[in-house]
């Protein structure tokens, strides 16, 4: 059954307009990046310090109710862990500038006012201090850039080196994109949010080079056309399977989205952001910086030929 038929778009022609939309994106994105590094973001727990709890009730408790407790009194971005059994929680809330005593007396107080029938003990009370979020930070740094030297590397060998520089220069673009939108949208950076945004990196790295194999079995077969032409009949041979792949994929997002439950919220959120994001870059940014990559050498080339040629 074939869903989306024969195509024959002009991508390369709408480079200039999708450049330009990218530019405004990514500068939001690297604007984010800044902000998040200063601390002048809404970062999670793990990066911005806090305090973790835990409590045990002598009567199992819903999850979902204690997390709408907490909310009411004051702890609406808490992290919790239910363990088997549903008696023992794990809480987990942002560094408020209270001590640690004072943070896990506020939400002592606010479980038995919500639960006055069934006592609890806190069975333990720690604070995660902000050198512990300055480690995190740079580790997730780390893990970003090493990705991408990867991705340079394999596709630079897959491929050649424009590619591989095109390729990371899309996966940037999809990361920082992303990344703004979150900050814009002031959703709360965490782990699984920096998770997502690997796991896009992966993602759109797959969706690129698929569209680059065209391409170069298109270039090989030396196929009739200019380079503009080509490289958009390859775009439009594999834009069925770019479209079907990503709609697939966000079908199970979006379940995860819906059915996931409020700990899976965010990270599904930036996986649905990244599916769309990736499969735009795919098309519209990575080969339009391999064409544009390989016009300016041509037209240089071109250049250097006629200046040889004038001083003869």
């Amino acid at each position: 059954m074939e869903i989306i038929g024969k195509t024959n778009i002009d991508f390369l022609g709408m480079r200039r307009g999708a450049f330009a939309v990218s530019i405004i994106l990514v500068l939001l994105g690297v604007a984010a990046s800044v902000q998040i590094s200063r601390g002048q973001a809404n970062l999670g727990i793990d990066f911005a310090g806090g305090t973790s709890v835990q409590v045990r009730f002598d009567e199992p408790v819903e999850l979902g109710e204690v997390r709408r407790v907490l909310a009411a009194g004051g702890f609406a971005e808490g992290e919790l862990q239910q363990f088997v059994g549903g008696q023992r929680l794990f809480i987990r809330v942002k560094s408020s500038g209270e001590s640690l005593a004072g943070t896990a007396a506020r939400i002592g107080e606010v479980l038995r006012e919500a639960f006055p029938r069934n006592p609890f003990v806190v069975e333990s009370s720690n604070e995660v201090g902000p050198v512990v979020g300055r480690e995190l930070q740079q580790a997730a740094l780390w893990a970003i850039l090493i990705s991408l030297l990867g991705i340079v590397t394999y596709i630079a060998w897959r491929f050649e080196f424009r590619f591989g520089v095109a390729a990371t220069v899309a996966t940037f673009h999809d990361i920082l994109v992303v990344l703004g939108i979150f900050f814009l949208l002031d959703k709360e950076i965490t782990l699984l949010v920096v998770t997502a945004l690997l796991t896009l990196a992966g993602y759109s790295l797959t969706d690129t080079v698929v569209v680059f194999d065209r391409i170069r079995e298109n270039l090989r077969a030396r196929r009739r056309g200019t380079l503009a032409e080509i490289m958009n009949a390859s775009i439009n041979e594999v834009l069925s399977r770019t479209i079907m792949t990503s709609l697939t994929t966000m079908l199970a997002v979006l379940a995860l989205f819906l059915l996931g439950g409020e700990v899976l919220r965010d990270f599904s959120l930036a996986m649905i952001m990244g599916i769309v994001v990736g499969t735009y870059s795919s098309i519209f940014v990575a080969s339009a910086l391999v064409y544009e990559w390989r016009m300016r050498t041509r037209r240089y080339a071109v250049g250097v030929k006629k200046q040889a040629q004038s001083l003869h």
